[in-house]
């Protein structure tokens, strides 16, 4: 089922205040005069998802510090750390329970993504749930769908991704890209200045 409120590229993000893993507050206010990422995750036992937070934690380095994460998922706080509260993230983890930022943001619902992730991103789940991701709690609706927005210094989307499966995010090469793209600008501000 597609949602009619996807935002677009040049939309203004839109307010965030949730709770983080840690049990603090977090306010996307703070993220104002950085780039960053912002991505909607599915159930906090999801697979896939887990898969997707551990290899940007792993691969957060690469992105030169130039770039920020804020990660959220569909489902409680208690349930959240419970199963990504081991991935150890160096950017915010939120839980939005309630699901209103998913509809603020016309995150999508989709059975048919559900089986089609299923299906063709096979070998990801397996390698996810060899991991330890297992789906043993779902608390959060099992047909959201992921969608990535990438976000500018100014709060302004960039690149919308709305997933069209369950495994569906924005290739870490293009978020590489747009870390990337703000390193570039600096280089020749500097050459300007200099």
């Amino acid at each position: 089922m597609k949602s009619q409120t996807r935002l677009q590229p040049s939309d203004r993000v839109l307010p965030i205040t949730l709770l983080a893993i840690d049990g603090s507050e977090f306010d996307l206010s703070s993220m104002t005069g950085k780039r960053y990422m912002l991505s909607f995750y599915r159930f906090a036992a999801c697979p896939f998802c887990n898969l997707r937070i551990h290899e940007l934690v792993q691969r957060f380095d690469e992105l030169g510090g130039d770039i920020g994460i804020v990660a959220i998922f569909d489902s409680p706080l208690d349930n959240l750390q419970q199963h990504a509260e081991d991935h150890h993230a160096r950017f915010p983890i939120l839980a939005d329970e309630s699901n209103h930022l998913y509809q603020t943001y016309g995150i999508e619902h989709s059975a048919t993504g559900v089986l089609k992730g299923m299906l063709l991103r096979m070998p990801t789940l397996i390698r996810g749930m060899f991991k330890g991701y297992l789906p043993t709690t779902i608390k959060g609706s099992i047909t959201t769908m992921p969608a990535d927005f990438l976000i500018d210094e100014d709060g302004i989307i960039q690149f919308a991704h709305y997933g069209k499966d369950e495994g569906d995010h924005i290739p870490f090469h293009q978020l590489k890209a747009f870390a990337r793209s703000r390193n570039s600008e600096r280089l020749f501000e500097h050459a300007v200045a200099g």
